[in-house]
Order: C-alpha cells, then structure tokens, then sequence
C-alpha cells in the first residue's frame, strides 16, 4: 500500500475523493450522507436503555425511528476508518492539548475539553436547526 506511507493525503484530493463520494451516494440511494441524525438517534438510543419507552413517545422519535441503519454505520465508519489509516501512516499520537491552542489560550487540559465539548454542542445545536 504506497499511498498509506506518506505523512498525509493532500486535502485537494482526500476533498474531492468526498465530492466524489456524495454524488454516487445521492445518484445511486438518492440520500445526501452526514452524522447529525445519527447523534440524535444514538441519543435515543441511549435514552431507551435507560427509560424504555420514553424516547419513542417524543414528537421527534414519532417521525426519525430510533434505529441503526446506513447512516449510523457510515458514521461508527468514519470513527474506525480515521482510526485504520493514522495506524498505518504511524500518525497516530495524542495530543491533549496541540500547540496552537497552548500557545493561544495557555496549557490547562481542562480548558481545552471543556471548549472542545461546548463547541461541539453550538455545531450539533446549529446542524439540528437546518435540519441537517
């Protein structure tokens, strides 16, 4: 696998790869992809095992069922893909806190959780609201 030993994809080509990609997905399922209804339904999920019945009574549930379909697995795909290739290019390292956000807003691992959590909850809150 030559292309797996390099540093990195040139983000032209991994970009156009996914345009590529979300067309023959459009064209041959006529469904766009993305991962904002599969958080909520994993939510749902998780709501279920915990109080059973209760999400499925939501007016949101009534309309997007709460199950594991192309979408979830597309998504758990990302997860383990990312995960496959930083293993095979040896890119794979940890970094509580990168440089650039040190050098920006100090060292604190908290901080830099905290922030990464509540942005992801503005992104999720926002794509919710297109529908998205």
């Amino acid at each position: 696998m030559k292309v797996m030993t390099r540093k990195g994809w040139s983000p032209y080509i991994a970009g156009g790869l996914v345009g590529v990609l979300l067309v023959a997905s459009v064209f041959l399922t006529g469904k766009y992809f993305g991962a904002s209804t599969t958080f909520v339904r994993t939510a749902g999920m998780i709501e279920q095992a915990v109080v059973p019945g209760h999400a499925a009574g939501q007016e949101y549930f009534k309309k997007e069922k709460i199950i594991i379909e192309w979408q979830w697995m597309f998504v758990g795909g990302i997860f383990f893909g990312a995960l496959a290739a930083a293993a095979f290019t040896k890119d794979f390292k940890s970094t509580p806190v990168p440089p650039m956000w040190e050098s920006h807003f100090g060292s604190s691992k908290a901080r830099r959780w905290i922030a990464a959590f509540l942005g992801g909850i503005v992104l999720m809150f926002g794509a919710r609201m297109a529908d998205g």
